[in-house]
């Protein structure tokens, strides 16, 4: 992670170590900022007051290894970001006016992708900042994890039991709640039916129906014309001196007749003439009949536009399209509509049957579900219980309490309505009593500051490996502790590194001591500005900070000696 021009720091690179990782340094020397930088990363409130004095803007950049297959991995690839040879780069800038920006993969996303990755990336357990295993859900799915597949197969045949009973609740709801609606669509839908097929629509029926509109209102007008033309192709019988298209090409038909032995080109003309003459010759034909069979009685154009009257009416009311096409369409359509409508009685009865034994079936396995949480929140509470012994919490004792999530509008059991939700019916939380003759009571209520970080450690401790969590931060989680305790606290960091990414802001050498890796956060001033740095301590120089820890500075003999011997036991636990 690097980090510029933000609060005391000015540019510093913060390697982590894979393991246990432990930022130490003293007050002031910008540990805090450490923190803040992480918490930008992970979708944090931009405060323009963490931005250096003098700068136009504060940056975090940090390179997060993942699995392909890992769920952030996953999220930030969904949102168009690319993972750079196996690991995801995060930025997050603050200017001084106060506006931020994020960078994930090398996209630009909104600042709340990195809040919804952060869920998936880091557990924070700080004095003010408790986040994860507060939230009542996220303690049902640690305990859910914790418990394996005592309480993951019961889980899944309950949800799928629970899914389903949504479908047909919302089914059922939607045909009861409805039924005066829909039992209004039924008789909208069956008078038009009845409609259409009173009137017997043909396919393209109005389309005929138009034309011959057509022609019997201009019957007239058409008989005429037609002898016109017939009397132009082939003579007028009133006029046998008259001159018709029939005689004046049958005359040039001749004329080339006679030649065309002269001339192959005449000939062809002559040919070409012959086929018109009797292309004529039929036309004429037709024209002759067809006054004949010219319809021209106005009973007929009367029935004919009653009809096409019926049908528009229908086009309006039915015809999207205004055909009678369409009219047919929608009859079919609707035709469909009405038998699933006709058949509500029949499928509220099925729904309400089906529905009933769901809920039955449900009562069953919710019950399984519980007893599967209880017993494992039995082993989970005495295993904390053993770890804050450990870590100055002797008397401290953690309990789980399962109840059921009650609803007014919920399903009846023993009495009472219950809440079913897609977990199950249990309500999870974890209770302290910190001390004997104390109540119990959520851990986010019942422990002090100092005491909340000890009990976040032994919590995760335990659920090392079931929550999916790859790295946890801890702030001062060793407040208020020293000695023995101070010793057990880091011995369990450590082991909490061995399955996860721990990094660990802490003013206890006897903490520092068990880091994989150390670094001190220290600052010099020049007088006007002044610069952190961060650096990875090793060998000499890391006893000399565990030694300024034990005794206020570097140079004690019975500090550095102490310093050493810590080391050294750390080394050898591991």
């Amino acid at each position: 992670m690097r980090i510029r021009s933000l609060g005391v720091i000015d540019d510093a690179v913060v390697e982590l170590s894979p393991g246990f990782t432990a930022v130490t340094g003293e007050t002031g020397a910008g540990k805090t900022m450490v923190v803040t930088s992480l918490g930008l990363l992970l979708g944090g409130r931009a405060d323009a007051a963490l931005v250096r004095v003098g700068a136009k803007a504060a940056v975090v950049e940090g390179r997060i290894v993942l699995r392909p297959d890992a769920p952030a991995a996953v999220r930030a690839e969904e949102a168009g970001a690319e993972l750079d040879d196996g690991a995801l780069l995060i930025s997050r800038t603050v200017s001084a006016e106060g506006r931020s920006r994020a960078h994930v993969g090398g996209r630009s996303v909104p600042v709340g992708l990195l809040g919804e990755l952060a869920d998936d990336l880091v557990a924070v357990h700080g004095q003010t900042d408790q986040q994860g295993l507060l939230r009542p859900a996220r303690q049902r799915q640690a305990l859910d994890r914790y418990a394996g597949d005592a309480v993951a197969v019961p889980l899944e045949k309950y949800a799928g039991a629970y899914r389903r009973l949504r479908a047909v609740a919302v089914e059922l709801d939607t045909l009861t709640t409805r039924a005066r609606e829909r039992a209004q669509e039924a008789d909208l839908l069956r008078f038009g039916l009845d409609e259409i097929a009173a009137a017997q629509p043909v396919a393209g029926e109005d389309t005929e129906l138009a034309a011959e509109a057509e022609r019997l209102g201009h019957a007239e007008s058409l008989a005429s014309a037609a002898q016109v033309a017939h009397a132009a192709l082939a003579g007028n019988p009133e006029d046998p001196e008259g001159i018709d298209a029939n005689t004046l090409v049958a005359g040039a038909h001749r004329a080339l007749e006679a030649v065309r032995s002269h001339d192959p080109a005449l000939g062809a003309l002559a040919e070409r003439i012959g086929e018109l003459g009797i292309l004529l010759a039929d036309v004429a034909g037709e024209l002759a009949g067809y006054a004949d069979h010219l319809d021209a009685d106005p009973l007929r154009l009367a029935v004919v536009e009653e009809r096409r009257a019926a049908l528009t009416q229908l086009t309006r009311k039915y015809g999207s399209e205004g055909t009678v096409d369409a009219v047919l369409e929608w009859a079919e359509q609707n035709s469909a509509r009405l038998l699933e409508l006709d058949g509500d009685d029949e499928r509220i009865a099925e729904l309400t049957a089906e529905r009933d034994g769901l809920r039955s079936e449900l009562s069953l396995l919710a019950q399984a579900l519980t007893d599967a949480r209880t017993e494992a929140a039995t082993r989970f509470a005495a295993a904390v219980t053993e770890e804050l012994a450990s870590l100055a919490m002797p008397h401290a004792r953690v309990t789980i309490d399962i109840r059921q999530a009650e609803d007014p509008d919920g399903v009846e059991v023993d009495g009472r309505p219950v809440a079913y939700g897609p977990s199950g019916t249990d309500e999870v939380e974890l209770l302290l009593a910190p001390h004997p003759g104390a109540q119990p009571r959520p851990i986010a209520k019942g422990a002090s500051g100092g005491e909340l970080s000890r009990v976040m450690l032994a919590v995760e401790v335990v659920f090392a490996g079931s929550d999916p969590v790859p790295t946890y931060l801890f702030d001062e989680v060793d407040a208020g502790v020293g000695g023995k305790a101070a010793v057990e606290v880091g011995r369990r960091l450590a082991k909490l590194a061995k399955s996860a990414q721990v990094v660990v802001v802490t003013h206890l050498p006897q903490v520092a001591a068990f880091a994989d890796r150390q670094l001190l956060v220290e600052k010099t001033s020049d007088g006007s500005v002044t610069r952190s740095g961060v650096t990875v301590l090793e060998g000499e120089a890391r006893i000399r900070e565990l030694s300024r820890m034990l005794a206020g500075h570097e140079d004690s003999v019975s500090a550095r000696a102490h310093a050493e011997e810590l080391l050294a036991a750390a080394r050898a636990d591991a």
